[in-house]
């Protein structure tokens, strides 16, 4: 079985992160391979960035897997991702959330910057059920800094023991890909399950796969109508309009 795990931002040294997370948990004969993507912003700490990350991650699923994981917590373009790939295709938000509905009654997440916390609420209403998601917190350290700070790690432990007090859940999430290696550390200083969204994704997205199940191509997710585009997207045309 072949995942491809797609960075949906420019920064390899992120990419690499990304892929020991994936390559950690992934099952016997499954190999992971980790892409960059090819165009977009340095990181996604916007909607602007989400908005321009989302060629780059439809260029990168232009090549075959199994099944492909978008490594950012935003999900950036994942409904579009869905309708262009040729396999199964699981955010990381989407699958973290989905994972700590199944260890704890209710979860809360730590994330980057306080401006992301607003697109956390709007992806955990999308995902799970109301109430689920009792709280978001902001270390308010930026993604590109999340490998040098030596402060993350205990920002990210402070956070987590306020959200377990304040919010009363039994799992910390962690919302950005960038926090992927945390994920163990953080977990035995707060004595709760924490779930990195990268490691979930995988296991999640490999489990499809065994199952046989990819996107439907039915209704909303069929494949795009035949359409023609122009300017800087020229390559993004579709067949004959």
């Amino acid at each position: 079985m072949l995942l491809r795990v797609v960075n949906p931002n420019t920064t390899a040294s992120m990419t690499a992160l990304i892929e020991r997370s994936a390559r950690a948990v992934a099952g016997p004969g499954t190999t992971i391979a980790a892409v960059t993507s090819a165009m977009g912003p340095a990181s996604i700490e916007s909607h602007y960035d989400e908005a321009l990350a989302v060629p780059g991650i439809l260029t990168a699923l232009r090549s075959k897997a199994d099944g492909y994981v978008l490594a950012c917590f935003g999900d950036p373009g994942l409904d579009a991702a869905r309708e262009v790939a040729s396999g199964p295709v699981v955010g990381i938000a989407e699958a973290a959330m989905h994972a700590a509905t199944m260890v704890g009654r209710g979860f809360s997440v730590v994330t980057t910057l306080d401006r992301s916390k607003g697109r956390t609420w709007d992806l955990a209403a999308r995902y799970v059920a109301p109430g689920a998601c009792k709280g978001v917190y902001a270390c308010d350290i930026p993604v590109l800094e999340l490998e040098s700070d030596p402060a993350v790690l205990k920002r990210v432990v402070d956070l987590g023991r306020v959200a377990l007090e304040r919010d009363g859940s039994d799992v910390i999430v962690l919302g950005c890909a960038g926090m992927a290696d945390l994920c163990a550390a953080v977990s035995s200083e707060l004595g709760v399950p924490v779930i990195d969204g990268v490691a979930a994704a995988v296991a999640m997205t490999e489990a499809l796969v065994r199952l046989g199940a990819s996107t439907s191509a039915r209704g909303e997710y069929a494949p795009p109508p035949p359409k023609a585009y122009t300017g800087l997207l020229e390559g993004f045309s579709r067949g004959e309009p």
